[in-house]
């Protein structure tokens, strides 16, 4: 697994997954990130594997050197991969994991209550589509 692109895992129908998506695009140091999407077969089968339900997901998964980080750690791992100012944001790290999970869950817990819920996943643009793995169109 070592030398692959980090993975994104993430609900592709949840607005604030989406933007979330389209705010690591702008701000990547290196456009080397793949995205999946959790309703993608790929994302399904990564999810389930790494004990996420893909009916029902509770978290995205941030998949670095054949590591799967949850919840606030795959926060934090995936905002290494961003420009500064964006990358301090890795020194949450020291405060407890506890503690960022409660936070992290409240939020997860009310994702499409707060922000939406999209019927169809974004498309990406035809310069990024070799970088996302998407559901196939019904």
């Amino acid at each position: 697994m070592r030398g692959k692109p980090p993975i994104l895992l993430y609900d592709g129908v949840c607005v604030l997954c989406s933007r979330s998506v389209t705010f690591v695009l702008k701000h990547e140091r290196e456009a080397s990130i793949r995205f999946v999407a959790i309703q993608s077969e790929e994302g399904a089968a990564m999810a389930a594997a790494h004990g996420v339900d893909p009916e029902q997901p509770d978290t995205f998964l941030f998949v670095e050197d054949g590591r799967a980080h949850r919840k606030s750690s795959a926060v934090i791992t995936l905002f290494a991969h961003l420009r500064p100012p964006w990358s301090f944001a890795r020194a949450l790290r020291f405060c407890p994991a506890l503690l960022r999970d409660w936070l992290y869950d409240r939020v997860a817990r009310n994702r499409y209550r707060l922000f939406g819920k999209r019927e169809v996943c974004m498309a990406p643009t035809p310069e990024l589509r070799e970088r996302f793995a998407l559901p196939a169109s019904k």
